[in-house]
């Protein structure tokens, strides 16, 4: 089976962690489920999403909860079709996004959110009344959920510039990275998801027929629809990350190290849905997210350093990419601009 269509053994036990008894029920609940015990004492091992997704209804069925008994009241089986179909009822992404928080946030005791416009950005935040933060497998099934339900309903995928979060970074992100985004930063002082205002725009166009097809597959549709970790693009992405953008190669150059010829690695590419600036521009945005964040660094220094000739350059690139000019992002950031003031 192709990686993307696997997920980490860690996702699965944090999924039991909280739904499941350890020792014989584990075990009873995974192999009903097609995935191997012995798998757990794995780390590197990774599992069919397909068998995440059948553990996933088989809990939820066992629990009358879709949440892997996260949250103090359950989110009930079914709860998962009814946020579709309230959300798929709306005009907008924006109104549907407004329409499932809602729900979710009366299912939730402990996750309360709201979605918050701030001129060019978005930012769906998590209202936590307690003061001991969530384990990070929490947060991320919620972001799934929500993030999830986003890209179908929109029929693409929400660019995600930011996830932030209250719980200290867990010893596995890989796949987290992979679904959301590469930007996640831990031991913040609140949860939230940034992304371009731009999206909540995006009309709702959805039949019954597709929710029935979408839920018959949730979750594993979810986990891997967008993601494709061995893909030639994400081996070129995680490449020029290593190196300083004014040495990154030119398309010549690349396609000699990758040891095939220009036109090859341009149809490759192409086959991807991809070309050889996107990905740079997409690595500079991820790069110029990440330095935004810190104060210290001056926009002229972020310019320098993602190869623009002055600040004037890169401020227009960022609001190519982000929709967002570079000084709002980083007052959003950096909790200079209150939400919701």
């Amino acid at each position: 089976m192709a990686e993307k269509d696997t997920i980490s053994i860690h996702l699965v036990r944090e999924a039991l962690l909280q739904s499941c008894a350890p020792g014989a029920a584990t075990v009873e609940v995974l192999s009903k489920v097609g995935i191997a015990p012995a798998w757990l004492q794995q780390p590197d091992a990774r599992v069919p999403a397909t068998a995440y997704a059948r553990l996933w209804r088989l809990l939820a069925r066992r629990m009358d909860d879709e949440f892997f008994g996260m949250d103090p009241r359950k989110l009930k089986s079914g709860s998962l079709a009814f946020l579709c179909r309230a959300a798929m009822a709306q005009p907008n992404l924006g109104a549907s996004l407004e329409t499932g928080l809602g729900f979710l946030s009366l299912m939730l005791e402990q996750m309360p959110a709201e979605l918050v416009r701030q001129q060019s950005l978005a930012e769906i935040v998590l209202l936590e009344p307690e003061l001991t933060p969530q384990r990070a497998f929490t947060y991320f099934t919620y972001w799934m959920i929500v993030h999830g339900v986003a890209c179908w309903l929109a029929g693409r995928r929400i660019p995600i510039l930011a996830i932030e979060l209250r719980c200290p970074q867990p010893d596995f992100c890989d796949d987290y990275r992979v679904m959301f985004s590469d930007n996640l930063r831990f031991d913040r002082p609140r949860t939230r998801m940034i992304f371009s205002a731009d999206c909540l725009d995006l009309p709702i166009k959805r039949s019954p027929e597709e929710l029935k097809r979408f839920l018959a597959h949730a979750p594993a549709n979810i986990l891997v629809k967008y993601r494709d970790p061995d893909s030639l693009a994400t081996r070129i992405k995680h490449d020029l990350r290593q190196m300083p953008a004014d040495t990154w190669p030119e398309t010549e150059g690349l396609a000699a190290n990758l040891c095939i010829s220009a036109s090859t690695l341009r149809r490759r590419l192409a086959d991807e849905g991809q070309t050889y600036q996107g990905l740079k521009d997409s690595v500079r945005k991820e790069l110029a997210i990440v330095w935004l964040a810190e104060p210290h660094i001056s926009f002229a220094e972020i310019a320098a350093r993602l190869g623009f000739a002055d600040a004037s350059s890169f401020y227009k690139a960022f609001r190519k990419w982000s929709g967002s000019n570079p000084g709002h992002y980083r007052s959003l950031i950096l909790n200079e601009d209150a939400v919701g003031k």
